[in-house]
């Protein structure tokens, strides 16, 4: 079956019943909203808050922990049921009840981390109460966009917006810029043809599509889409079919719970053998003894505070994401940019400003290069000598003067209105100083030829003080077919010795810039007044060509070249011309080589996904694609293993963000659709931002990977004192066998405060310098890998050998069991306190400075003081079954603990042995 683009306009009307001087009745209206659907988009439904509060125990490790409390509780109550033992029974519920709390803590922090990103998305959130004129029981009306209906005749003019996809019937002098769906920056003009060919919707000049905007003349067409059934329909379709993504960290932390989960089994396990052995008898009471012991451990070898960590220093990485202006809409998110391996980014608006700007011309005396880009009316124009532009250049009156663009100053804003290449050379006037009013006391405007597609041109006829004259612009080969002179170095020579004028034509198409000439011819009054536009627009002189392009963001070529010392690859994916592609490409240092491959939507319509795979490791140019082939291409780049990121502000962008690992929209020029899909949105729309998110991303990570390293360290070191007691305690001065290293709401004061606040402190932690010189990580790989397990068993277990050392040496010198255990504490309190200063570096506690982290210094502070307190203060002596120690052996407990620390780490500089 034909699609639209290719039936004539008659057979159009015919298959949708209208005639195109009535349109639709009333009554065919409510048929075609019955038959075709509503004018708007399928809404998402948001989860209400109670749903997204319970997100905040998905995670397994929260499971882990629920089930941490369940036996927690059992233990508890086999403690006051059973053995009638009120102490032990009291330190099981104190367990669970704290657990409970951070459980609940880290609920709300991510609750409230998302409540507040969807409060900033609501702010970035414009209101859209758009009207449409459309042809309706013989007459013209204006309705809101939503009623527009499939057969509605629909008129739009300069400014409106393209409410729904349409057939063009009627088409004067219409261009429409379609950049949001096709990339391209460039207005489209617009004909009533039918195209035979089956083509991309770049390319498809008959139609025009919801979300695009008209930038010159006016046109009439027929509904043929509305809603879901518009382009636009089709990518949230697409956006929607996408499958939720998650996040490296996600998958790291949950293979780690699964290894938490084995080896916490395991230590329930050969816990309870043991025990059973040493009992010497298989009993109720024994085997009841043996298990309360075997829940004690299980759960100390849990790291309690992890998700609540986890989720604090997630929110610090996005509270300085939003200081550098990228707002996250899931915590995960942050760590996944430090994981990035390829950034896939659109061109306009993207890395280029969306903005068409004259960076260069040539007036018939010389060649200009003009500063500044974008819409402000700001830079210097001097040619190649240092000399400025003559105010009274022929070029500059005639791109001026034949012009119906203009730039408005709206709260410090400049608003472009009009066509983009007369907006440029709009621009190009101010920034010289020539302006229509400065110009409209020598020239009075007569007439105004438009813009048509089949002549590629536009004329204005100004009198001057001494006649009439033709302004001409239009592209420069038109131009030199109705030419019959050019100036040439400040001569007029006839066009036919013009190849000055065509090698700098040529010099702009190699830099990828758009080219328009200007022209002008002297009139008499009669042909100024009745004569037709051919007899007007011939044997013109030629006097100056203009190179105008989309400019890439001052900022990028910096970021681009430190993503590339980070071993991330940058690639361009876009809708336009693969030479302007290449060209900008090469210009940010996206490819080095000038020759570097281009691979068009036309190749990947033809390629298998295997031989697409095959094509993406190497290449990073794409042009003239699809919102399905970037999807394309960032499933086999994916295949690949490769993190991927995409960035992009069009809605056609948003499918290929939604299907990215990190989606990445703007937060200012961005769609809607687009910021809906993202994982980061760039509230200042620059570039710049991602390669800092990267840096902070990467920061994260690593923070993470130390904090993991030191809790998981400590848990191995309560663990093993608890084992080595288990083992070896027997009875010793007043300290009886069975006695436990440590009672546990020791291990809980020690998992809750003295261990967690630290933690918490590491995510505040600045990267060390090379962070931005390594390569991303490998998302298969464990959060444990490059010798961090062997780190954590053999320190861990170091520090829980002293702990027991402690608690041992306390009882041989006729300490109470208190004491014993009080010295265990403390041990074991500042063994993890002085580790945490190692942990901060993959490499040794001699690499950083330790007054880096302010934070880190005051929870140290704190958790040093208060973990002092609670053996001293005797109320603390009764909850928690501490005892109160003499001066020497506080000072004993604080230093000694330090140096398996020290002595490990300066070892490992001395001999560079990884391992510990």
């Amino acid at each position: 079956m034909n699609k639209f683009y290719q039936l004539t306009t008659s057979d159009v009307l015919d298959k949708l019943l209208v005639d195109s001087t009535r349109g639709l009745n009333d009554e065919q209206v409510q048929q075609n909203r019955k038959l075709y659907g509503a004018n708007k988009l399928d809404e998402k439904n948001e989860d209400p808050a109670w749903k997204i509060f319970l997100q905040g125990f998905k995670e397994p490790i929260v499971i882990v922990l629920l089930g941490a409390i369940i036996l927690s509780l059992m233990s508890s109550l086999y403690a006051f049921k059973i053995q009638n033992n009120v102490q032990h029974g009291k330190e099981a519920l104190y367990e669970a009840s704290a657990i409970f709390i951070l459980v609940i803590i880290n609920a709300s922090i991510v609750f409230f981390q998302e409540m507040s990103t969807k409060k900033s998305l609501d702010a970035l959130r414009e209101m859209d109460n758009r009207t449409s004129v459309v042809l309706r029981n013989h007459e013209w009306q204006t309705i809101p966009t939503s009623e527009i209906v499939v057969g509605d005749i629909i008129k739009v003019k300069m400014g409106d917006f393209v409410e729904a996809d349409v057939r063009w019937i009627k088409s004067s002098e219409l261009q429409v810029i379609e950049s949001h769906l096709t990339g391209e920056a460039d207005a489209i003009s617009k004909d009533t043809e039918a195209i035979a060919d089956e083509i991309q919707l770049a390319d498809r000049t008959n139609m025009g599509y919801s979300g695009s905007t008209v930038s010159n003349g006016q046109g009439v067409g027929i509904v043929v889409g509305v809603g879901s059934n518009t382009e636009l329909g089709n990518i949230a379709s697409m956006i929607q079919n996408t499958d939720t993504k998650v996040s490296p960290l996600q998958i790291t932390i949950r293979k780690l719970t699964g290894t938490l989960m084995k080896i916490s089994g395991a230590i329930v396990l050969m816990t309870f053998v043991i025990g059973i052995i040493k009992a010497g008898e298989l009993s109720i009471a024994s085997l009841t003894s043996v298990l309360s012991t075997s829940i004690s451990l299980a759960v100390a070898s849990i790291p309690d505070a992890m998700p609540i960590v986890l989720s604090i220093v997630l929110t610090i990485g996005a509270t300085k994401t939003a200081m550098n202006n990228g707002l996250i809409k899931s915590l995960d998110s942050v760590e996944t940019l430090g994981s990035t391996s390829y950034i896939c980014s659109d061109k306009t608006g993207t890395l280029t400003q969306n903005q068409m700007t004259v960076t260069n011309f040539y007036d018939g005396n010389a060649t200009y290069q003009v500063e500044g880009l974008g819409y402000e009316p700001n830079g210097s124009i001097k040619n190649d000598v240092g000399q400025k532009i003559n105010r009274n250049s022929l070029f500059l009156a005639g791109a001026v003067l034949c012009n119906e663009a203009s730039v408005k100053e709206v709260d410090g804003v400049f608003k472009p209105f009009g066509n983009p290449t007369e907006i440029a050379l709009h621009v190009l006037g101010q920034k010289a100083g020539v302006t229509k009013e400065t110009l409209a006391s020598q020239n009075k405007l007569v007439r105004t030829l438009p813009f048509t597609s089949d002549r590629k041109m536009m004329s204005v006829v100004v009198q001057t003080d001494t006649g009439y004259r033709l302004y001409t612009k239009g592209a420069p080969d038109v131009l030199l077919q109705n030419s019959q002179n050019i100036l040439q170095n400040g001569e007029i020579i006839p066009s036919s010795q013009s190849k000055q004028f065509e090698e700098i034509v040529d010099n702009y198409a190699k830099k990828a810039l758009r080219t328009l000439a200007v022209a002008y011819r002297d009139l008499t009054k009669r042909e100024a007044q009745t004569s037709s536009v051919e007899e007007l627009e011939h044997q013109l002189t030629i006097v100056g060509v203009a190179g105008i392009i989309d400019p890439p963001r001052p900022e990028v070529k910096q970021s681009v070249q430190a993503l590339n010392d980070a071993k991330v690859e940058v690639v361009m994916i876009t809708g336009d011309h693969a030479q302007t592609a290449r060209a900008i490409a090469y210009d940010l240092g996206i490819v080095k080589s000038k020759k570097a491959r281009v691979i068009e939507g036309s190749e990947i319509e033809d390629m298998t996904d295997d031989d697409l795979f095959n094509a993406v490791i190497g290449t990073n140019i794409y042009a003239r694609v699809t919102p399905e082939h970037k999807q394309r291409i960032i499933k086999q780049l994916q295949r690949h293993k490769q993190v991927v990121a995409m960035t992009g502000d069009g809605v056609n962008d948003a499918p290929a963000l939604k299907a990215a690992d990190i989606g990445i929209a703007m937060g200012i020029t961005g769609t809607e659709v687009t910021k809906d899909s993202a994982d980061l949105i760039l509230l200042d729309d620059k570039f710049t931002t991602i390669e800092k998110s990267v840096r902070s991303g990467r920061m994260i990570y690593a923070n993470i990977k130390n904090f993991m390293r030191h809790e998981l360290t400590t848990n191995v070191a309560e663990v093993s004192s608890l084992l080595f007691g288990l083992f070896f305690t027997q009875t010793v001065g007043q300290v009886p066998a069975g006695t436990a290293t440590l009672s546990a709401l020791m291990v809980l004061w020690v998992n809750m405060i003295s261990d967690s606040l630290p933690s918490f402190a590491l995510g505040y932690d600045v990267a060390e310098s090379d962070i931005m010189k390594e390569k991303p990580r490998d998302i298969n790989e464990s959060i444990l890998a490059n010798h961090t397990w062997s780190r954590v068993l053999i320190r861990g277990s170091i520090m829980g050998a002293m702990v027991y050392l402690g608690f041992a040496w306390a009882a041989q010198m006729g300490a109470t069991a208190q004491q014993a255990q009080t010295v265990a504490f403390l041990t074991l309190v500042f063994g993890q306190l002085w580790h945490v200063f190692d942990a901060r570096s993959s490499k040794s506690i001699f690499r950083r400075n330790p007054f880096e982290n302010k934070h880190l210094i005051v929870a140290v502070l704190f958790a040093g003081i208060s973990s002092i307190l609670v053996t001293a203060i005797p109320f603390f002596n009764m909850v928690m079954g501490t005892a109160q120690l003499p001066g020497i052996v506080y000072l004993m407990v604080i230093f000694i603990p330090a140096l398996p620390t020290f002595i490990l780490s300066g070892l490992k500089e001395i001999f560079k042995i990884k391992i510990w």
